[in-house]
């Protein structure tokens, strides 16, 4: 791992930086695009529990989520395609 926590196949995306009437678009396409044990990290400056539901409901039990900074001002997310080992 570097500073950031992020590994070599992990991606950050500070979504922060995203118009938010897309954000969810964006991650949703992100994710979709990952491949088995790669590592999405998101930077939020909310709790990202609704996106958490959406994934769920679309991926089932196929979506790995580690929460890695709980606010209140910054939250920070892994998330992966496929549950870890």
């Amino acid at each position: 791992m570097n500073g950031s926590g992020a590994t070599q196949s992990e991606r950050i995306v500070d979504v922060r930086e995203i118009a938010p009437r897309i954000r969810h678009t964006v991650i949703h396409q992100l994710f979709e695009n990952l491949q088995a044990e790669q590592w999405l990290q998101l930077i939020v400056d909310h709790d990202p529990r609704r996106l958490k539901r959406q994934l769920e409901a679309g991926f089932g039990a196929h979506v790995g989520w580690d929460y890695l900074e709980s606010g209140p001002d910054v939250w920070r997310v892994r998330i992966c395609r496929g549950r870890p080992a």
